[in-house]
């Protein structure tokens, strides 16, 4: 009766030769690239077809591919087996160790089949006839390789030297990938075969090698294994043990340093698909040799690897080239050299881009901290130093009010909003760690702005390039923004910014705090309309100081503006915030009365939470899920997913512009919900971060934004605006913080700030 073989199959790679069809959360083995299923299931039924013998089959993988791996396999009997889950990847040495320990467990010093998982082997048959082969080696004690007959230099293959002839022989070494020449000359000498990567061993023999060349990763596997969990759905070994292991490849740990290895030459035909040249060498073609897939229109092209999903590809006059087009990413090369595409995908990984990683598909819903590469990326080797070089007025002081999309700084007045909200976003980034030179761009800024001070000690709304007043209209807007800078710059250790906040708190009580005591004015003179996004920000500012100091005094403050909130500013039929209002405080007449803009409702949204942990206002909560709720369901570009510039509280868009800045709050709104008692927003956040970076950032150069989107989701902006910089950097800067183990490192922003000012110990928040 033929011995058992337990079958192990090794589904743990990531495929990057070919991206951008296979990615981290969709490799290749997920794919149906040879037009008769995914090859993780051809390969399973393979090692299912053995003609006699018990042969159970086991799968080890990814445990973050574990919901798609039982969704391929669902309804095929693996005979016994089961899958086993690697919470991160050792590499092949570490599968192997556990696939020894597993037959051990189960079966004592029995045989093992290790295989790839997304090799396409012609038929079960000559497979099996192979293996077969093998088995007396490796009963004996020997560990056996399996070599395939090469039919040309492969350079992109490893090689195995072997010694006699027959179905059984001697390997003399194993070669990593050669060089071209070199592998001429193996071809030519009828000793080396291509190393197919697959293994047959009894386990103990297995056991011995590795406690003779790498006792290390035997022992910390050995651990891991025995404190692993089984379920009905598979064995999972657990993160701490497991990521000890040493990662190497089972031919760098064993097969290199072990001796009396065996080789059977394979009686099958072989492919690893680890190209689009190699697809192109086993696909059907057409009568030019084209091999085309999907979408794709092709004139007068000749064997060419030609393969859409999604969008129409029309191509004229190609030879040997490969082009291979997803939702978000296109690869053009000629075929002998589609191998290189991973000099791609290093450096789209050096770049933080997720293109790499994430497939696009409808509906699909990313990991929590799935944009936190690219954010940081963006965040810190991008914005930061492009912003606090080539955006500071070394000459005149102060912070350029824009940039061209070539970085050229634009010759503009300054307006007291921007500069102050430069200041605060240099400031959020000294107290999250940035290593930039954020005390001196915080007094820069600071000193430039004081050149703007009134008589009456308040702030101008506008000056001129070189700091003299150009507008010394003292308006409620700009001395929220001046008060919210100076908090936080305060937190970051300024020394003048607890003075100059003081006095400007001096200034809002005498001067545009309404005597009615109902609210504030828009401007010190009281000429214009009342609205309600001065008092959210100066609301955003009160908060920012309770948070710096611990006074309830400022907490005080901010619950003035809760009321007019509920008052006054909330409508509870539409859910929607009114913007503009008469002195009493009713719904400005005409057009004005009905504007609602879903970025301030973002906005308000995160500041009720954030109040509402504050003051135990608990029932805010619900006020910001009605915001939120409303922006989503009215204020939103169906066709981009962005949010309008306005919409009517009848729902009607006003503004079909979408600017930067929503996206941004709705990010920051997002993370507020989570975990207040409502539905699961994890998923939400990554989609409206990916949104931002979809239409906003990633179009634009590095370290800026496309400010404006038109309905048809054109790009409008001429120029990138400063004043953006702090919504991005604000809600960016949450995100990270709010997510899973910062990427870089980095204190958290709460710790930052206990680390500047002990007094914040008592309100550990982000930035809001």
């Amino acid at each position: 009766m033929p011995e058992r073989i337990s079958c192990f199959v090794m589904s743990g790679g990531v495929g990057s030769r070919l991206w951008p069809l296979s990615r981290e959360d969709n490799p290749k083995q997920f794919h149906d690239l040879a037009g008769h299923g995914s090859m993780l299931v051809n390969t399973v039924r393979r090692l299912k077809a053995r003609p006699a013998g018990d042969t159970p089959v086991h799968v080890i993988a990814s445990e973050r591919h574990s919901e798609r791996m039982r969704a391929d396999l669902a309804g095929i009997d693996l005979a016994g087996g089961h899958a086993i889950f690697e919470p991160v990847g050792r590499n092949t040495a570490a599968a192997v160790a556990v696939a020894a320990l597993q037959t051990i467990a189960a079966h004592g010093d029995g045989l093992v089949l290790v295989v790839p998982s997304d090799h396409e082997i012609s038929t079960e048959e000559q497979f099996w006839n192979t293996v077969e082969k093998g088995v007396p080696a490796a009963e004996a004690g020997r560990l056996v390789v399996f070599g395939i007959p090469p039919d040309q230099p492969e350079t992109g293959y490893g090689y195995i030297e072997s010694v006699g002839k027959g179905d059984v022989r001697d390997v003399a070494r194993f070669v990593e990938k050669p060089g071209l020449e070199m592998a001429k000359a193996y071809v030519a000498s009828g000793t080396f075969f291509w190393n197919a990567g697959i293994f047959l061993f009894r386990a103990g023999a297995m056991r011995a090698a590795f406690r003779k060349h790498q006792a290390v990763i035997w022992q910390k596997t050995e651990c891991a294994f025995a404190a692993a969990a089984t379920e009905v759905s598979g064995t999972y070994l657990p993160i701490e043990q497991y990521s000890t292991i040493p990662s190497a490849s089972i031919d760098y740990a064993i097969m290199e340093h072990a001796s009396g290895i065996a080789m059977v030459p394979a009686s099958f035909c072989w492919s690893d698909l680890g190209s689009w040249q190699s697809l192109l060498d086993i696909s059907p073609t057409d009568g030019n040799g084209n091999v085309v897939i999907g979408d794709v229109v092709a004139i007068d092209c000749e064997r060419s690897y030609l393969r859409s999903q999604g969008r129409l590809l029309s191509v004229i006059g190609l030879r040997d080239v490969a082009i291979v087009s997803t939702a978000d990413a296109t690869f053009v090369a000629p075929v002998a050299k589609s191998q290189e595409v991973k000099r791609i995908v290093e450096q789209l990984e050096k770049s933080g881009r997720l293109e790499t990683k994430f497939t696009p598909a409808h509906g699909r819903v990313l990991q929590p901290g799935a944009w936190r590469e690219r954010v940081a990326h963006w965040l810190f080797e991008e914005t930061l130093p492009l912003w606090s070089t080539v955006g500071v007025d070394e000459r005149h002081g102060g912070f350029h009010e824009a940039m061209s999309f070539e970085a050229a700084p634009l010759m503009k007045p300054k307006r007291m909003r921007t500069m102050a909200r430069q200041v605060y976003a240099f400031s959020v980034a000294k107290l999250r760690g940035w290593d930039g030179d954020a005390d001196r761009l915080i007094e820069h800024g600071i000193a430039f702005m004081e050149k703007g001070r009134t008589q009456r000690g308040g702030w101008a709304r506008v000056l001129q390039e070189d700091g003299t007043i150009a507008d010394a209209c003292e308006d409620a807007y700009d001395h929220a923004c001046v008060l919210l800078m100076l908090a936080h710059a305060h937190r970051a250790g300024n020394p003048d910014a607890l003075r100059l906040g003081q006095e400007t708190f001096a200034f809002l009580d005498e001067h545009l705090e309404d005597d009615r005591l109902t609210g504030f004015l828009e401007t010190s003179d009281g000429t214009e309309l009342r609205r309600s996004n001065p008092h959210m920000h100066l609301l955003e500012a009160f908060l920012a100081w309770y948070a710096a100091t611990g006074e309830r005094g400022y907490l005080r403050r901010a619950a003035r503006i809760i009321d007019l909130f509920r008052s006054h500013f909330f409508d509870t039929e539409s859910w929607t915030l009114g913007e503009y209002f008469d002195e009493a405080w009713r719904p400005a007449a005409g057009e004005k009365g009905q504007w609602t803009e879903p970025g301030h409702h973002f906005e308000w949204a995160s500041l009720l939470v954030e109040f509402a942990a504050k003051s135990r206002q608990t029932d805010l909560i619900a006020f910001a899920r009605k915001l939120y709720a409303s922006a989503i369901a009215t204020g939103l570009n169906r066709s981009t997913g962005l949010a309008y510039g306005a919409v009517s509280r009848a729902a009607l868009p006003l503004d079909l512009i979408s600017r930067s800045w929503p996206q941004a709050e709705a990010v920051k709104a997002a993370l507020a919900l989570e975990g207040t008692g409502g539905p699961d927003l994890k998923p939400e956040i990554e989609a409206r971060v990916g949104r931002l970076f979809r239409w906003h950032i990633d179009p634009a150069p590095l370290g800026m934004w496309i400010d404006r989107i038109d309905g048809k989701g054109r790009a409008v902006a001429t120029e990138v605006p400063a004043s953006i910089f702090y919504h991005l950097v604000t809600a960016l800067m949450q995100y990270l913080d709010k997510t899973e183990e910062a990427l870089y490192r980095l204190p958290s922003f709460s710790q930052s700030v206990g680390a500047a000012d002990p007094s914040a110990a008592l309100n550990k928040e982000t930035v809001s």
